[in-house]
Order: C-alpha cells, then structure tokens, then sequence
C-alpha cells in the first residue's frame, strides 16, 4: 500500500508533482532524492518485465520544456548509470519520440519528463516499453518501490547523448512525402503557407519539419522552449492558446494552423477560414482520415462526445461509434482490446486532443495526428478541395457547458459511485429522460425537442474528487432546460457542492 506522501504522486498512468518554487502553497515534493527513488523503482520494474538484470538494461530518457526539466532529467540519467543502465540522454524531446525509441534506437524502456499542459512549476515521469505506455498497477509498483527505498545493485552504466529528435523529424517528413506523392516529391508542402503555434513547449521542431518540406511558416508562434510558458498555456483545450492559433492563420493568410501541448503528444488544429478544428471537430476530421481503407471500421471515443458525432461516424462515414470512458489511456486501451478480438478499430481519440491510430502503434501523438490532417490536406486542394469538406455534414450543439462540482466526502470515490447509482435510478423513473443504452461512464441521459432537446452526462473524475457534468443541446436555451431537470435531482444529493 502507498502512503499519503507516494500516493499524492499517482495521476492516473503518469507520475506528476511539484517541481519547482513559485507558486504560493506548493512545496517542491520532486526533490532530487524522491525522483532517485522512482527511477530506481522504474528499473526494477522494467527489469522484471522484459526479463533482463537491471546493468544490462538500455533506457533512453528525454524532457520538455520546463525549468525543473534539466534537474530532473540529471537526477534520472545518474541514477540509471549507477545501476549499470546503458542510458541514451536525448534532452530536450516529445512525449511520442520517446515511445519511439524503443522502436528505432531499441530501448527497453523510456522515461519523459514533462507534466503535459499543466503550470510551468508542475513536473513528473512518463514511462513507456515497446508495448506502449504503462497502466496504472504499474506505476503503483514503481511507486512503491520508490516508497521502500528499492535500489539496483550497484553497476557501472554508460550515458549516450542522442540527438533522436533530428531522426523523429525525419521520419515524419518522411510520412508526408509518400502520403502526398506530389510532383515534386520532396517538397510536397511547396504552396502551402502553414502556421504552427508551440506555446513554447517542445513542438517547435514541427516547423522545421515543414519547412523542409517546401512550406511556407510565416506567421508562426511561440516555437521557442521556454517552461515559464511566457504566452499562453501549452494547451489545445484552453480557449486563449486556440485564439492564438486562430489569429495566426487568419493575419498571415494561412492555408491551415496546428498547435500542441507542451509534450506534443495532443494536437489541434485550424482551417483556412480560421475556424476551430478542435474536440468534436477534429475526432470528426480524424475519424474520416482513419476510416479510409477501414469501411465500417469502429471509432473509439471519451464519454462526452456529442450526439452529432456519433451520427457523423455512424451515418456519413459508415462507421461504428463506441463510447468509451474519459481518460486517453481507457480509450487507446479499448481500442487494442477491440482489435486483439477481431473487430476492426484503426482509431482510438478523446475528445482533449489525444488521438491514437492502429498505423502508429496506438501512440497518442500529437505531430503524427497533424502530420495526417497536411497530408489530407494536400491531396484534397490536389482536387480542388479544402480539409473542410470532410466535416462538413457534422451537426454540432447550439449551447454546451460543463460544471464540475466538488465532492465532500473523504471518500469522494465511494460517494460519487452512490450518486451515479441514485441518478441511474431516478433517471429510470422519469418520463422523458431517455438512458443512453451505449454509455460506459457515469449517467448518460437524452432528451426529446421539447424537453431541452439535448443530453447530459455525469461523471467521476478520472483523478480528482470532482463530478464533472456536461450538457449539450441543439436548440437555443435548450441548455438551462436540461439543467432545471436535472436540478431537482442534484438538490437531494449528499456529498456534493452544487
């Protein structure tokens, strides 16, 4: 069992705290010693999963941009080479180029310093193997390992410095060349003007790569690291980083905008005219891109997905929609699980931006997801097209909201699965709440044109003692009908902070 001070670690799959003075309240709990003790507790770990003592290990670890990034990442490549690791330092690289250095380099296992779009005092540990990322028994395992103090014998290990960035640009350019074929093949992108917008995380490197490959980038943001994150949060979810983004295209004329989190591993993107290719808009896009060649293919998703989308996928693409719970992990895990039975999913994206495809080993990878929208992009101009006509027929809500309510009870878990189990029934007795007979996740409910013709959802939070609730409609004040409904549930309910 992990203690308080261990446990405060664990989020989700990943391996995040506090790394850095700044922030009024947080302590730095990543200190040199406890990160010592992870990456001690990752490579026993590893050493039992790929059958091999810990001094004849080779793991390649890398960072993002943060200001604690270049501490951490010592502490973790010293640590390794005492133990007798041959370790392959690539410094300063994208969470999905360190997945794919157990493919290209031969790693046994990879370690990422980052802490995704969170604030720049915020830090952590990603670990993958050649199987993909770790689930969350593991990094209970490496956790307590950490907590008792578990070390390697000591060895005599090695530490490489690799450029492996400059081989992962390569091969995305790579990609694009023989997706867009063009007459002049080895610039493909020669025409487009293309904005990228890094918010000063590590996905800068991603202009570069279009640039090589003949397009024009002027007008790009934000490309240099810089982990203060001086601009706006690193994020495809925040309002202010997709602004940015939008702004860009529009003021330099852009056939098209992409923008990353601070790891690169989620992605969005924008079109020509400026307008947002974000949450449902790009599972939309990408559904459309991963369903060709795949006919009648299943598309995995989060939970808060709209109706719209699942009529898109189901109806226009000739699909099969499944809807999965919220976590990116829970969705890429579903999608293996679909194929290892025989069922057909190239797919598998929530709707933050986390978009896994069967193509690239099921990585959620930012710059790949980008690299297949230019590409589709490309070939449609090619026709006389533009990348909006492949969404073009998605009905999207009129009004949506989200509300996350705070749960009191110690045992937020426990009182969150009480409340959802209540919803269910009350929901069963209503006269027009329709239970939605595909939800994985919490209480899923629609309801009909008169009655706010829309739908909600409410859920646990993957992590945190909050109930997130969301609501869509398609009809103009639609939203507030739904939630006077739904009102008169939540007014009963113990345990939550409405």
């Amino acid at each position: 069992m992990l203690n308080t001070f261990y446990k405060n670690f664990k989020s989700g799959t990943d391996i995040r705290g506090v790394a850095a003075e700044g922030v009024k309240g947080q302590e730095v709990n990543l200190t040199n010693e406890v990160v010592a003790n992870m990456t001690n507790g990752f490579a026993l770990w590893l050493s039992e999963q790929v059958h091999k003592p810990v001094n004849e290990l080779t793991v390649s670890v890398g960072r993002d941009s943060r200001i604690s990034g270049p501490r951490i990442i010592s502490v973790v490549t010293e640590t390794l080479k005492d133990a007798g690791v041959r370790v392959i330092n690539c410094e300063l690289a994208s969470t999905p180029s360190m997945f794919m250095t157990t493919v290209d380099l031969g790693a046994d296992g990879a370690v990422q310093i980052t802490a995704s779009h969170h604030p720049f005092n915020r830090n952590g540990l990603k670990f993958f193997t050649r199987e993909g990322g770790l689930e969350g028994s593991d990094i209970e395992v490496i956790l307590e390992h950490a907590q008792n103090g578990d070390k390697p014998e000591k060895g005599e290990g090695v530490i490489e410095n690799v450029d492996y960035m400059a081989q992962y640009k390569e091969h995305l350019k790579d990609i694009i060349r023989k997706g867009v074929n063009a007459e002049n093949y080895d610039k493909p992108l020669e025409g487009f003007r293309i904005v990228v917008d890094a918010g000063n995380g590590v996905g800068g490197f991603y202009a570069e790569v279009l640039e090589d490959l003949g397009a024009d980038t002027t007008g790009s943001r934000y490309l240099d690291p810089d982990g203060m994150f001086p601009n706006h949060v690193p994020n495809p979810e925040n309002k202010e980083a997709m602004q940015s983004i939008c702004e860009a295209v529009k003021e330099s004329n852009a056939d098209l905008g992409v923008i990353f989190d601070t790891d690169v591993d989620r992605g969005g993107a924008v079109d020509s005219s400026g307008n947002e290719i974000n949450r449902n808009r790009l599972v939309a896009l990408a559904s459309a891109i991963a369903l060709e060649g795949n006919d009648g293919g299943t598309i995995v998703t989060d939970s808060i997905t709209s109706s719209g989308l699942k009529e898109f996928i189901e109806k226009d693409l000739g699909g099969k929609h499944y809807r999965y719970r919220r976590g990116y992990k829970n969705v890429i895990d579903k999608g293996l699980e679909l194929n290892a039975q025989g069922i057909n999913c190239p797919l598998a994206i929530e709707t933050s931006g986390h978009a896994a495809m069967r193509e690239n080993y099921f990585l959620d990878d930012g710059a790949y997801l980008c690299t297949k929208i230019i590409i589709k992009n490309a070939c449609l101009v090619r026709e006389g097209k533009s990348i909006e006509t492949l969404t073009a027929t998605l009905k999207e809500p009129k009004e949506e909201t989200e509300i996350r309510f705070e749960i009191t009870e110690e045992d937020f878990r426990a009182c969150g699965e009480r409340i959802i189990a209540e919803l269910t029934s009350y929901a069963e007795k209503k006269n027009g709440w329709i239970l939605a007979d595909d939800n994985r996740e919490g209480v899923r409910v629609s309801f009909g044109e008169n009655d706010g013709n829309g739908w909600f959802l409410l859920r646990l939070s993957v992590h945190d003692p909050i109930m997130p609730l969301n609501i869509e409609s398609d009809s103009e004040g639609g939203v507030e009908i739904i939630k006077e409904k739904l009102y008169g549930f939540l007014r009963t309910v113990k345990g939550l902070k409405i």
